[in-house]
């Protein structure tokens, strides 16, 4: 089976995560792809994220339509930040032996990979998917095949749809009490009302 994994904090899931997801698992030709909500991203320790029961909460619901999506606790069940090779190794333990791992990344994120914890390591794990965001310079995959020998040749990019949808965006206009009808799920939307989330 070849399964996509798609990491992120999803504080909220809005659409264009659904989006991107769909468009991977068509043009890579993927069986699934599981959603991972982070516990706590390192690269985000300076901010306030949502506790994860919602966030967790939230993801389930914008995915229930889709029998091919499904969520992983995997980085919630475990304390301490949140490191894409931890996560990954730890989908590879859970993994069939003949199952492929697909790690998919937004373009910004790729560009930051010398970053990354042990990124070499992530290479033997998984099959890497970059994703064009809107706005977002092109990746200089030789800058980052001289940081990360090899690097280039297990990414594959792949361009979908550029939606300028962000959760950033969509926190903020929920917290000057705007409208998120058609940049979340119904679902979702009605799940922020109910627990009055992102709100002053």
């Amino acid at each position: 089976m070849r399964i996509g994994l798609f990491g992120g904090t999803f504080d909220p899931i809005h659409m264009a995560h659904l989006i991107v997801a769909e468009e991977v698992r068509l043009a890579a030709g993927l069986d699934r792809i599981t959603f991972i909500p982070a516990h706590r991203p390192w690269l985000k320790a300076d901010r306030e994220i949502t506790d994860a029961e919602h966030r967790l909460r939230m993801v389930r619901l914008a995915i229930a339509s889709n029998p091919f999506f499904d969520v992983s606790t995997a980085e919630l069940d475990r304390p301490g930040p949140s490191y894409t090779v931890d996560t990954v190794e730890a989908m590879r333990r859970r993994a069939d032996p003949d199952d492929e791992l697909y790690f998919i990344a937004g373009a910004d994120a790729l560009a930051d990979m010398p970053r990354w914890k042990d990124p070499s390591r992530l290479m033997t794990l998984c099959h890497i998917i970059g994703v064009r965001r809107p706005g977002a310079p092109e990746v200089d995959m030789e800058a980052l095949g001289a940081f990360i020998p090899g690097v280039c040749g297990c990414i594959r990019m792949v361009e979908v749809p550029q939606l300028d949808i962000s959760s950033t965006m969509i926190r903020a206009r929920l917290r000057k009490g705007l409208p998120v009808r058609y940049l979340v799920p119904s679902e979702v939307e009605r799940y922020i009302a109910e627990h009055r989330l992102y709100s002053i």
